[in-house]
């Protein structure tokens, strides 16, 4: 289900205006109770996740001897899925198809379980995110109180849609991203306003309590934004172009690589016991931990600095085997990472400041790979001042078109085709190969077409 009718929003359809207000108070008073449990539980969770992040970090640092220990960790997190998380293996992409056709309640371990499974990671080396970890936290315990307050369908749906903006909004200190985010990533191309008044409340709440726990998000600083001109929009839609061909790049090598895995090592433990031996023996030949973990500091430099401009490639690599065999995180910082210190190595070529374009390919990257260009180009604005917010709008849209029908989460359905106006609205982008292999249409070359 990808629209919803005047109907189904709770509130009654009425000719009279006076009446409409009226009827609006106790869905209001409703939705702001909800909004606000989902906040707390989801921003709670966020909070105990980021310290608990900042603790394994720093003690891998300290202690470079647990990335030797990799493959044991990645044993341990696929046996325990296998034994316990079968039913939510899925992650993001379960919550996104509970949105769009609702069948059982998300399993409340999933929460503990993503946790658990991102922390160890994080501990002894793997390269992966955050934003997956806690979107499934909020979701997961958002649907928990489906029974509790005996909510149908369609009010399950705005349930889980808030609680994957509270995740969002609370781990990167972002409410407003993190409230579009929740409408705009079911779809490419179209958004449940249906939902807007919970992911919005959801958000903004969920932030607050994070910061109430003491949370402290990292500020990024861009230095300078020139002022709009022929060469600066002709720069930037260059670097849109680039950043979504490396969206798109992510997104197919990530997904390839877990196909194979999966056809070729049938017991699923030894997935990422296998992509933790070479990501511990990458590591060792390399000397060092640049491209594991968070890779904060790494994207701090990049808008302070000129960096290699292999970096980005870099932590490409380490994130696709990371992820691709079986190790629990989230895509988006590592995306980050990606993003930022490819458009530090474009800065020069494109005789654009590097730090300016250091936060285009921040959230540009990000928003081809998700299919998110308007929460992207709203993040860019939270975390780098309004000033940047024309460049990043054009980059994400740019990014966003280029990245072709593709994207780390394969349950998003297609809205409304990007360009390409023969495919059918409600497929599955998991699905679309096979569509295309039946139908005998084109492959997505990721350009837009006429």
């Amino acid at each position: 289900m990808l629209e919803s009718s005047p109907s189904t929003s709770g509130l009654p359809l009425n000719t009279s205006s006076h009446s409409e207000q009226i009827a609006l108070l106790p869905y209001m008073g409703k939705w702001l109770l909800l909004a606000t449990l989902v906040a707390l539980l989801a921003g709670t969770a966020s909070a105990l996740f980021l310290f608990s992040l900042d603790w394994a970090t720093a003690t891998r640092l300290a202690n470079p001897w647990l990335i030797g220990l990799l493959p044991v960790a990645g044993f341990a997190v696929g046996w325990v899925y296998l034994k316990l998380g079968s039913k939510v293996e899925a992650g993001n992409n379960l919550l996104i198809d509970e949105i769009h056709d609702p069948k059982n309640i998300i399993p409340a371990r999933m929460a503990p379980l993503v946790l658990g499974g991102t922390i160890v990671s994080h501990l002894f080396g793997a390269s992966v995110g955050r934003e997956g970890t806690a979107v499934q936290m909020g979701g997961a315990l958002a649907d928990q109180l489906t029974k509790v307050f005996r909510l149908d369908h369609q009010q399950r749906r705005l349930l889980i849609m808030a609680g994957i903006s509270a995740g969002f909004a609370s781990v990167f200190g972002t409410p407003l991203a993190g409230a579009i985010f929740g409408l705009e990533v079911l779809a490419i191309g179209r958004m449940r306003y249906d939902a807007i008044l919970p992911c919005f409340i959801a958000a903004v709440i969920a932030d607050q309590v994070g910061m109430a726990w003491g949370i402290h998000h990292t500020h990024y600083a861009v230095a300078s934004v020139p002022a709009l001109g022929i060469w600066t929009l002709t720069a930037t839609l260059a670097a849109g172009v680039l950043f979504g061909l490396t969206g798109m790049l992510f997104a197919n090598a990530t997904h390839a690589l877990s196909a194979v895995v999966k056809a070729k090592l049938r017991y699923a433990p030894m997935r990422p016991a296998l992509g933790g031996v070479v990501v511990a023996v990458a590591v060792w030949a390399l000397g060092t931990q640049r491209y594991i973990g968070l890779g904060i500091p790494t994207i701090l430099e990049a808008f302070h600095q000129p960096l290699p401009a292999w970096d980005f490639a870099g932590k490409m690599a380490f994130t696709i085997a990371s992820l691709g065999s079986g190790f629990k995180g989230g895509e988006v910082t590592p995306l980050f990472y990606i993003g930022a210190t490819l458009g530090n190595a474009l800065g020069p070529l494109l005789h654009m400041p590097f730090s300016m374009m250091a936060g285009l390919g921040f959230v540009a990257v990000f928003a081809g790979a998700a299919n998110t260009p308007l929460a992207s180009t709203v993040m860019a604005i939270e975390l780098f001042g309004p000033e940047i917010g024309p460049y990043a709008g054009i980059a994400c849209v740019i990014s966003y078109l280029f990245s072709g029908h593709t994207g780390i989460y394969r349950a998003q359905r297609l809205g409304q085709a990007k360009h390409q106006r023969h495919l059918p609205e409600g497929l599955r982008l998991g699905e679309l190969q096979a569509y295309r292999k039946k139908n005998g249409t084109p492959p997505d070359s990721g350009a837009p077409q006429p």
